[in-house]
């Protein structure tokens, strides 16, 4: 990860690109701020620190200086919005998820139009910094581990996610000890093992449905022994049913 590193010496305008499944955008960085809505499809957005997914529902707040790279998940309509460093609608030096209510969808859409003129840009982003601030942050982060031990550990977990390994096989088949991971889930991601493969399985059914999973493949591929649980458990943590979910990045009926 993040051989391949480099600047991008982009201005700080509202852009409107479409990409292809599977296209990955390179380590790099801006000089500002950096807002990033998909309006169809997924996109990953990974830093040293952690990984996050986003779609319709959700939009990802970059600082300026950031370094990250991203990866589309099912053909993407992707706006990006650059604010100025001294310009921050959003409190943080870190970076964020933000939910994105109907208001705030069409606001993005709208001021990423091409050729749209300058000054009607800038009104549209007004309000857009408005809706920015009333926006709750959305909780769901995959930290990156740190310690080869938890790395190694965390790797065996996402191997299949079909399987419930508990702290014991993991450790069995890691070489560190039970208490060893114990230990390093909680001081590294602030959760424990169970906490932490929980949203393993939704940041991977999030994928899953992204791509074209049904709500009842991408529950059982993720561990799930019903998709009823697995409803219950996405909604929850989400906002949104899976069915809702995937009709919003892929643009198609709900299909269960």
């Amino acid at each position: 990860m993040f051989e391949n590193s480099h600047q991008v010496p982009l201005d700080h305008s509202s852009t409107l690109d479409e990409h292809p499944a599977g296209h990955t955008i390179d380590r790099h960085r801006h000089p500002f701020h950096q807002l990033i809505y998909v309006s169809s499809g997924v996109f990953a957005v990974r830093t040293e620190d952690a990984s996050w997914v986003i779609s319709s529902a959700r939009a990802m707040w970059v600082p300026a200086h950031t370094w990250h790279e991203h990866r589309v998940y099912g053909s993407s309509r992707v706006h990006t919005f650059g604010f100025a460093a001294a310009d921050e609608p959003l409190q943080t030096d870190t970076p964020t998820v933000v939910s994105v209510d109907l208001l705030l969808r069409e606001l993005l859409i709208a001021c990423s139009e091409p050729d749209l003129p300058s000054e009607e840009s800038d009104r549209i982003k007004e309000v857009v910094r408005d809706r920015l601030r009333r926006s709750h942050i959305q909780p769901l982060v995959l930290p990156t581990p740190r310690d080869p031990r938890l790395a190694h550990a965390c790797a065996l977990a996402e191997q299949d996610l079909t399987r419930p390994r508990t702290v014991t096989w993991l450790a069995r088949h890691s070489g560190a000890g039970e208490r060893t991971l114990t230990r390093l889930f909680r001081t590294e991601f602030g959760m424990t093992y169970p906490q932490w493969r929980a949203i393993v399985r939704v940041f991977h059914a999030m994928i899953h449905l992204a791509e074209g999973a049904t709500v009842t493949e991408a529950g059982h591929r993720c561990g799930w022994a019903t998709t009823s649980a697995f409803v219950n458990t996405f909604t929850r943590t989400i906002g949104q049913t899976p069915g809702a979910y995937r009709a919003a990045a892929r643009g198609v009926s709900v299909e269960v």
